[in-house]
C-alpha cells in the first residue's frame, strides 16, 4: 500500500506503473526521463490532483472527453443509481431503458436539414474508433445489399484522423499513425483538406473551402460508381493539428455526395457536444449527414460509449429474410446501461445549465486572452472554433517555416507547462486549449499566462 501523497509516494507509483503498464500513444523509451509520467490521484472540476499533491489544470479535457469537469456529481450519481439496478445485459435480443431513452434523446437533438429525412436509428459501440467502423461497414454493406457492386472505396480528407482500429486507420491520413500498418489497410482516396491554414496569400477560408470542394468533385467524377462514402470531421480536424475550415465546405460536400449517390459520414466524435460553438459542428453548415458518429463527450468523460446515428433509408437496406444482409457487427458491451445512464445525465446537464450559451461566453474570454499570445514572433497562426483554440509555432512566425522536428518544441512546451501546473499535450508544434466547460476566469488566466511563458521558453531553447 502506497503512502498518501508526497513526492516519495509519486515516485513509487511511477515505478510500479512502469513495471507493468504499456501506455497509449507513447514511445515508452521516453519514460521516465524525457516524458515525465504524471501519477494522478483524483480530479476536481477542471483540475487534476497528483499523488505528489500538485494540482494541474486539465487544458486538454483528458483527451477531449471531459465536458463538465472531473467527478461531476450528477453524472456520478446517475452511474451509481444504474449500477444498483442493472450493470450490463446483452443487447442482442434484449433491451433496457437507458439504451432506449438515450437513443430517443439523441435523435431528438441531432442535426436536421430541411427537405432531408431525419435520423431515426441509433447503433451503439464501445468507443470512437469502433463507431467509425460501424459507419464504414454500414455504408459499404448497404450498397451490397442493394445488389450494387463496385462501391467499395471511401474518400477521406488529407490530414484527417478517425481512430486506430484498422478500418478507421485506413481512412486517416496522419503518417505517424498509419505508415507502419499500411500493408494491413484498405486503400482509401484522400481529398485535399479545406484547412484554412493552407490558404494561398490573399485567399479567404471560404475560397479555400470552395477550392477543396472542387477537388473533391473531381475525385468523385474520376471514381464514379466506386465510392460508397465520404468521411470527414466537420469544422475541425483535431488530431491533424487542430486545423480548422470554413463551414461552407461541409455544405458543398453534402451537395456533391448527393449528386454522386455517395453517403456522407460526419465524424463528430471530438467536435460534437458543444466543442465548436454549437451542439454539433454540422449545424454550422445547415447540414445533416447520412451517418453521425458520436463518442468522447457523449458520457461527459466518464465511461466509454459511442453512438452512430443514421436514417430509415439506411436501416431498411438491411431488412431481409437473409441473415447475410443483416448488420451483424457487435461488441460485448454494446449499449452498456452504465454508460447510457452517464450519457443521459450528460444530456440533462446540457439542458439544465444552458451549456452551449455559456460556452460562447467562455470562448470569447479565451479569444481575448489568446490575442496577445497570437502576436508572439514564433506564432504563425492563432485559430479558434468555439471552445477549441490553437497556436501554430514556427521558426519565424511565418507559415511554411516549421521547426526541425528534432528540436521537439512541443515536448519542451509540455514539460514547462507541467512545471507551472498546466497539462498541455501539444500536437507536434501546435499548442491548443480544449478545457472542460467549467473552467473559470482564474483558471483561464493561468492557462494564458502559462502558454505565453512556455512558448517563449520552448521556442527560445529550440532557436538557441
Amino acid at each position: 500500500m502506497l503512502a498518501e501523497g508526497g513526492a516519495s509516494s509519486a515516485d513509487r507509483w511511477r515505478e510500479r506503473d512502469l513495471a507493468v503498464l504499456w501506455h497509449p500513444c507513447t514511445q515508452m523509451r521516453e519514460h521516465p526521463d524525457t516524458l515525465p509520467l504524471l501519477p494522478i490521484e483524483r480530479g476536481e472540476g477542471p483540475w487534476l490532483v497528483g499523488r505528489d499533491g500538485n494540482r494541474y489544470l486539465d487544458a486538454v479535457s483528458s483527451w477531449w472527453v471531459n465536458l463538465f469537469g472531473h467527478a461531476e456529481p450528477r453524472i456520478a450519481a446517475a452511474i451509481a443509481r444504474q449500477a444498483s439496478e442493472l450493470q450490463h445485459v446483452i443487447l442482442a435480443g434484449c433491451s433496457h431503458a437507458p439504451a432506449v431513452e438515450l437513443a430517443e434523446r439523441l435523435l431528438a437533438i441531432a442535426p436536421r436539414e430541411p427537405g432531408r429525412a431525419p435520423f431515426n436509428k441509433v447503433f451503439y459501440a464501445d468507443n470512437g474508433s469502433a463507431g467509425v467502423e460501424v459507419a464504414l461497414k454500414m455504408a459499404f454493406h448497404w450498397f451490397r445489399n442493394r445488389g450494387i457492386e463496385g462501391r467499395d472505396k471511401f474518400i477521406a480528407l488529407e490530414g484527417g484522423y478517425h481512430g486506430e482500429t484498422l478500418g478507421a486507420l485506413a481512412v486517416g491520413d496522419i503518417p505517424l499513425y498509419r505508415r507502419v500498418y499500411a500493408p494491413l489497410l484498405t486503400e482509401a482516396i484522400f481529398a485535399p483538406s479545406p484547412d484554412a491554414y493552407l490558404c494561398e496569400p490573399g485567399e479567404s477560408p471560404q475560397a479555400r473551402a470552395r477550392r477543396a470542394a472542387a477537388a473533391l468533385g473531381e475525385l468523385l467524377e474520376r471514381h464514379a460508381g466506386e465510392v460508397c462514402a465520404l468521411i470527414l470531421e466537420p469544422r475541425l480536424q483535431c488530431a491533424g493539428g487542430m486545423r480548422m475550415h470554413d463551414p461552407l465546405y461541409l455544405r458543398l460536400a453534402r451537395e456533391l455526395c448527393d449528386a454522386h449517390g455517395v453517403f456522407l459520414i460526419a465524424d463528430e466524435i471530438a467536435v460534437g457536444f458543444g466543442r465548436t460553438g454549437t451542439l454539433f459542428a454540422s449545424e454550422q453548415s445547415g447540414v445533416a449527414p447520412d451517418f453521425l458518429c458520436l463518442s468522447k463527450g457523449l458520457t461527459g468523460g466518464s465511461l466509454p460509449l459511442a453512438a452512430v446515428l443514421t436514417t430509415e433509408a439506411v436501416y431498411e437496406g438491411f431488412l431481409d429474410d437473409s441473415r447475410e444482409k443483416a448488420f451483424l457487427h457487435s461488441h460485448s458491451y454494446t449499449g452498456n446501461p452504465l454508460a447510457c445512464a452517464a450519457a443521459l445525465a450528460t444530456l440533462g446537464i446540457f439542458e439544465q445549465d444552458r451549456v452551449v450559451a455559456r460556452n460562447r461566453d467562455t470562448a470569447a474570454a479565451m479569444a481575448r486572452l489568446a490575442a496577445p499570445i497570437g502576436e508572439h514572433r514564433h506564432v504563425a497562426d492563432l485559430r479558434q472554433a468555439g471552445m477549441v483554440l490553437a497556436f501554430e509555432l514556427t521558426r519565424d512566425g511565418n507559415r511554411g517555416t516549421p521547426f526541425d522536428p528534432a528540436s521537439r518544441v512541443g515536448l519542451r512546451a509540455y514539460r514547462a507547462a507541467l512545471e507551472r501546473g498546466v497539462l498541455l499535450r501539444p500536437l507536434g508544434d501546435v499548442l491548443y486549449w480544449m478545457p472542460p466547460y467549467c473552467v473559470d476566469d482564474e483558471a483561464l488566466d493561468l492557462l494564458a499566462r502559462t502558454t505565453a511563458e512556455v512558448i517563449e521558453i520552448a521556442t527560445g531553447e529550440a532557436m538557441a
